[in-house]
Parts: structure tokens; sequence; C-alpha cells
């Protein structure tokens, strides 16, 4: 079902959007002395080992979110280039990787977290997608860990279900089981 739900992910996004990135992984005094060890020397962004992932959410209610390799503009803007119109208003944080956006045809609002600004009268934050990251490591802290190669799985499980929520559950079920039987007629 897990891998169902990840192949079901939104258009092109269009209008408002918001881009952000953010880190998933337990704390390192949680894992086993041999993982610290080894991930201890291959540390990545501010000294982190844990996944970075990025995201992308339509003030409309969809949301877009993959595991990247890394989180700079080489990695964040051809997938900002693929899943949005072009044209489209993109709110951000100040981080770097967002330089440039405006030049490659779209409308780039900025909020600088580091002084402070998160939110201001004329729509420009990115509260949305923070949110979503609430949800999201709300509900992987609660499988108790998971680990790394299940990731994926996981993070498109939740991206579905968030995409999904303002159906009930029998619309839901209905949804998975067309999403199944899209699979399975492929195969035959």
């Amino acid at each position: 079902l897990r891998m169902e739900m990840t192949k079901d992910i939104p258009e092109v996004f269009e209008g408002i959007v918001e881009v952000d990135e953010t880190y998933l992984g337990g704390q390192m005094r949680n894992k086993r002395k041999e993982i610290k060890i080894k991930l201890g020397k291959n540390r990545r962004g501010f000294g982190t080992v844990k996944q970075p992932v990025f995201g992308i959410l339509c003030r409309e209610g969809k949301v877009f979110a993959e595991i990247v390799p890394g989180i700079e503009a080489k990695d964040l803007q051809p997938l900002i280039e693929k899943q949005v119109k072009e044209g489209s208003i993109i709110c951000s944080d100040g981080w770097r990787a967002y330089t440039g956006l405006s030049v490659k045809g779209y409308v780039h609002r900025i909020v600088y977290h580091s002084q402070k600004e998160y939110s201001q009268k004329n729509g420009r934050h990115i509260n949305s997608l923070e949110g979503f990251w609430g949800y999201l490591k709300r509900k992987l802290a609660a499988k108790g860990g998971i680990r790394r190669e299940k990731l994926p799985l996981y993070l498109g499980e939740y991206v579905w279900r968030y995409n999904q929520r303002k159906l009930s559950l029998k619309e839901q079920e209905n949804r998975l089981f067309e999403l199944i039987f899209q699979q399975l007629d492929k195969i035959t």
C-alpha cells in the first residue's frame, strides 16, 4: 500500500507555493554505538547525520516531499522547476539554495527566520509547510523509529494521508483501491 501511495503524487503546483527543507532521523544519543561510530564520520549539513527532506506545499492544501541527497541549490532547484509552474509565487526562508528563483521565472518571496520574521500580513510565510513537517515528525516518532531504507515509503504514506485528509475514511479507502487496481491493470 505504501508503494502505491508514493506513486500518487500531486500534479504540478501553481499559485502561492511554499518550499522548505528539513531533516528526519532520531537523536544521536538514541542510536546504537556502531551506528554512532559509522555515522559520525559522514556528517552533512550543519553537522547532522539525519536525512535531508525537501517539501513543496501549495496553499490550496496539497504537499509534495522527497528525500534529497543534500540541501544545496543543485539539489533543490531542479525539483522546484519540475513541480512548480513558472510564474507561481514561491515563499521560502532565507536559505541560500533558493537564491536565483526569480531569474527562473518565479515570483520569490522570502521570510527571514534569522531576523525573527515568521509571517507577514501580505501572506508571506511558510507556516503551512512547517505545520506539515510537525505532522510528519510526530507520526514518524509514534512509530518508535524506522530504518533509513524504509523512510521513503513512510514519507510517501504520510504525504498521501495529508493530501487526502479532507476525504472521509471510506473515500480514502476507495482511492487506495483505485490505485491498486490501476497497478494491477498495468501488470496484466
